[in-house]
């Protein structure tokens, strides 16, 4: 007799996307991903746009490969990336695909947002998000000014995972964690602030009903289930957001803990049960996104992979063919701290030539030029690890409760000598794993909603027994570090 329960995980990325079968048998979680796809925005009419039906047909491409096999699922979750809506209409179709937070019909009106509508300090007191010119409320603005025939016409707005969980039950949610996202969520009162979303034209009642993560949404329609072969299999709001779903996978032992959360980019930051809304975090751009249970994820972004995958991409055919441990093994025999750069500069962003840019940023901080890929790597590897102590240390002034170990999950897990710089940088115990952390935080949600765990506490136990982790101790090189980190300050303030 089969006593595993089976869970169908749909996450979605920026650029792809995959489906994901987790199976739970009380004490071990086990994951098999059945389809991954690309995620392509299509360009047309000045605008860009993601392919809504696209990512529905490969959701049901994935149902019917359990259909196929003949599985009962207990349920189904959707995580996504963050921001981005859909408009429904009166008659309960969707108006249009989805405009892309790439799109730059926002640029500039962030800014107009503060000068015309609502002061930017009043806007942070009220959401606590840092200031990102694609967050749902200036895109709604956008929209607005512009006009756009889908803003105007529509009955409903939901978020990514929300529209594609309406699309497989016929409900409308907002779930928390992704709504958090927007820049018009209130965390104190934990719905929408009306007189943000009353500021872009609309109101409350534009917003499914706001749900937490762990809430059943409904179940697949008629339609659905006989398009797929599955029976009325429950659709459960799980963090939608994919690094909520991501955090709440870290296999903490206690609530006292930093987790980063590393691959392209960076997020740094711990789990706190209030939301940190004030002067400093206001001046430091730290924001406060929705957690499980209640919790906020105080976090900052930093720029991380992305300097060392765009450089990858401009070295010479000779040396993208190596391997990663071999081309970062190099980097390893280089001067350490011979140049440092601020991973999150301007300068970096988004620049013609990464390499140009890390030379030109040294250039101009009276530093040595970074010429060979292993001397640029090594720059990238100890900047970002000085950057982590950077906000560490404004973590710790946050935090009421001891920071004595840093968690790194997802991709960057992998990368054993970037761990080991950071648990030598921040001074702490540093546990890397689990690598497919979003797919295991959905599952764990979907797990915790059919009652097979009480917490998340419970659910983090169980996940720390399925994957492996990685422990890395501090060197004993502080003071290599310490000097390391006091010249990491001089240069970015000489930098400005």
């Amino acid at each position: 007799m089969d006593n595993n329960k089976y869970f169908f995980a749909v996450d979605l990325g920026a650029t792809s996307g995959r489906t994901i079968l987790g199976t739970l048998n009380g004490t071990q979680l086990e994951q098999e991903e059945l389809t991954r796809f690309p995620n392509n925005l299509i360009e047309t009419g000045g605008h860009f746009y993601w392919d809504i039906y696209a990512l529905y047909s490969e959701m049901i491409r994935g149902l019917k490969e359990v259909a196929r096999r003949g599985i009962t699922l207990t349920s189904i979750g959707i995580d996504t990336w963050g921001v981005d809506f859909v408009f429904i209409g009166e008659d309960n179709a969707i108006l249009r695909n989805p405009m892309a937070y790439r799109d730059p019909h926002t640029f500039g009106k962030m800014e107009e947002y503060f000068e015309k509508v609502i002061d930017k300090k009043e806007v942070y007191g009220i959401a606590g998000i840092q200031f990102m010119n694609f967050n749902s409320l200036f895109q709604l603005y956008a929209m607005q000014q512009a006009g756009n025939s889908a803003y105007q016409h529509c009955k409903k707005i939901l978020f990514l995972p929300d529209a594609l969980s309406w699309m497989l039950t016929g409900e409308a949610v907002c779930e928390y964690t992704i709504a958090s996202t927007s820049e018009m969520l209130d965390p104190r009162t934990g719905d929408l602030s009306e007189k943000l979303v009353k500021s872009v034209g609309l109101t409350r009642e534009h917003f499914g009903r706001m749900v937490q993560p762990g809430t059943q949404i409904g179940v697949l329609t008629e339609e659905v289930q006989q398009i797929t072969g599955l029976g009325a299999v429950p659709v459960i709001a799980v963090a939608g957001h994919d690094t909520g779903s991501a955090v709440a996978a870290v296999p903490a032992e206690n609530e006292q803990f930093a987790y980063l959360s590393s691959g392209t980019w960076s997020l740094m930051g711990i789990e706190t049960k209030q939301a940190i809304i004030n002067e400093r975090s206001y001046d430091l751009n730290f924001t406060n996104e929705g957690g499980v249970e209640g919790t906020t994820r105080f976090l900052k972004n930093i720029c991380g992979m992305w300097l060392y995958e765009r450089c990858r991409k401009e070295w010479p055919e000779e040396v993208r063919q190596l391997s990663h441990p071999e081309l970062q093994g190099s980097a390893m025999q280089v001067e350490a701290f011979r140049s440092i750069i601020n991973p999150d500069d301007d300068l970096f962003a988004n620049p013609p030539s990464m390499i140009e840019a890390i030379q030109g940023y040294c250039r101009q901080t009276g530093q040595p030029v970074p010429e060979q890929p292993s001397e640029i790597c090594r720059c990238i590897f100890d900047s970002l690890a000085l950057r982590y102590r950077q906000v560490f240390q404004w973590l710790k002034e946050f935090a009421d409760f001891d920071l004595n170990v840093l968690h790194i999950i997802g991709g960057g897990s992998l990368n054993k000598y970037l761990n080991q710089f950071t648990a030598d940088s921040l001074g702490v115990e540093v546990l890397a794993g689990p690598q497919e952390c979003t797919a295991i935080g959905n599952i764990m949600m979907q797990a915790k909603a059919a009652g097979m765990v009480d917490d998340i506490w419970q659910m983090r136990r169980l996940i720390a027994t399925s994957v492996e982790m990685v422990r890395y101790e501090p060197s004993a090189d502080t003071a290599l570090w310490d000097e390391g980190y006091k010249k990491y300050i001089e240069i970015i303030n000489k930098k400005g």
